[in-house]
């Protein structure tokens, strides 16, 4: 590994790349310490001292830049929820469909065009949605339609800066743009989950073994994590195909074997984030309305309670057990709907049947069809079960007295990112014969 990183450094046009993408996240993390402007600080310390639930899961999401109620306060959750919209929009309209399997480089630009235009129109109605929340907290200067107008321009701003970042890391850096400034302000919690650490084991009586053997426990279950998420991120199930003998111009090509991989978590980590925001999107939707529901009763307080109950254990054990039912059949029911949007099994079949290739054992057509459909069914169950139990982690750690910066999504997210950057730099190596990491 280190002789890897080494050749990266001495490669001139890798070396660039890797300062280029440092210097942009450094950008990025100086950007989630300026506030917006029109925030009274001393008010917004108090107000997100007591902050739970959907404002504390944005704040773990932005790597604490929502608390601070900096112009990244929103992190890049707008771009997200924008393509997750275009990629069900292209389900179901023929155009974008065409565009988004048709249309080649042109295509993928007109693509990402339409999403960015999407981003900012998601993030304008979030930041007004924001800005109402914590109006009445006593938070901005004061409730003058100037004021509210600099903080929304504020957010909106810092995720369009935020997309323009993703774009220059994934065009001239090293890595998914967009997934690096994720996985930034996920790690950019390590040192409080070290500190809880610490905390743990010296306490104001002073040293506890307790403590010590707790803390020991988290870590050797973190790895434990880490080695599982890797483990089923890198796993597939290979399906062997072979092609017959053809004429290919005035040549005759021999029969070839190759397979299909099919990884055991195809969907990755996407499930999680469409069960995240189905789940707390009504909570939203209620906070922006009536900024004050934590003081209310009735039904609007306990759909609002049941949404919230995903990032908070505040709400009573009730809401939380019905809520967790509910995340897990979601978590679970996206992953298959997911999977089966990306990965077609009869579209797959005839591209095998018309390339003249079979799969040994199975008759080309209907059967491969079938065939290709059980075993994705199947692993596509394992797939949904195991995010179901990583996103879960978190809400059982919950009632306990532990308070981990790190919860399962976080580090699946974390783990997935990190291997797929690592395998870009390998990519940039492979081009000068230098080895890899997983070589």
């Amino acid at each position: 590994m280190f002789k890897t990183i080494k050749n990266a450094i001495s490669t001139p046009d890798v070396r660039k790349r890797l300062l280029y993408t440092l210097v942009l996240i450094v950008i990025f993390r100086l950007g989630c310490y300026i506030t917006v402007p029109g925030v009274n600080s001393i008010a917004l310390n108090e107000a997100m001292g007591q902050t739970n639930g959907f404002a504390g899961l944005i704040d773990m999401i932005s790597g604490g830049a929502f608390s601070r109620f900096s112009v990244f306060a929103m992190s890049i959750s707008p771009y997200i929820t924008a393509s997750i919209v275009i990629q069900l929009l292209a389900m179901i309209i023929p155009s974008l469909e065409k565009l988004t399997k048709e249309g080649g480089e042109e295509g993928r630009q007109k693509i990402n065009k339409y999403t960015k235009m999407l981003t900012l129109v998601l993030a304008l109605v979030e930041a007004i949605g924001v800005y109402l929340s914590y109006k009445a907290s006593g938070v901005f200067v004061n409730q003058e339609f100037l004021t509210g107008a600099l903080v929304v321009t504020g957010l909106v701003a810092g995720t369009s800066i935020l997309m323009w970042l993703g774009d220059q890391i994934t065009n001239k850096g090293i890595g998914n743009g967009i997934s690096l400034l994720i996985f930034i302000g996920i790690i950019s919690r390590l040192p409080s989950g070290i500190t809880t650490l610490w905390n743990l084991m010296v306490t104001e009586a002073g040293f506890s073994t307790v403590g010590l053997l707790t803390a020991i426990g988290i870590v050797i279950g973190a790895l434990i994590l880490v080695a599982g998420v890797v483990f089923v991120q890198q796993a597939e199930r290979r399906v062997p195909v072979q092609y017959s003998k053809k004429v290919v111009g005035r040549k005759m090509v021999g029969a070839q074997s190759t397979h299909i991989p099919l990884k055991l978590a195809m969907a990755g980590v996407m499930p999680v984030i469409f069960a995240s925001s189905f789940m707390t999107f009504p909570a939203m939707i209620i906070q922006i309305f009536v900024p004050d529901i934590a003081n209310h009763t009735g039904f609007l307080a306990g759909l609002y309670n049941f949404s919230i109950a995903t990032s908070t254990s505040d709400v009573g054990i009730g809401y939380s057990i019905a809520n967790a039912i509910v995340y897990l059949l979601l978590i679970v029911g996206f992953t298959f709907f997911y999977t089966y949007a990306t990965f077609n099994p009869a579209e797959v079949s005839n591209n095998i049947k018309k390339n003249g290739g079979f799969i040994p054992g199975i008759r080309a057509g209907k059967p491969t069809t079938e065939y290709l459909s059980s075993i994705i069914s199947k692993l596509t169950m394992f797939g949904g079960i195991f995010l179901s139990i990583i996103a879960i982690l978190p809400m059982l750690l919950r009632f306990t007295n532990l308070n981990i910066a790190f919860g399962g999504t976080s580090i699946l997210i974390v783990v997935g990112v990190a291997l797929e950057t690592v395998q870009q730099l390998e990519s940039q190596l492979a081009m000068r014969h230098y080895k890899g990491f997983l070589e």
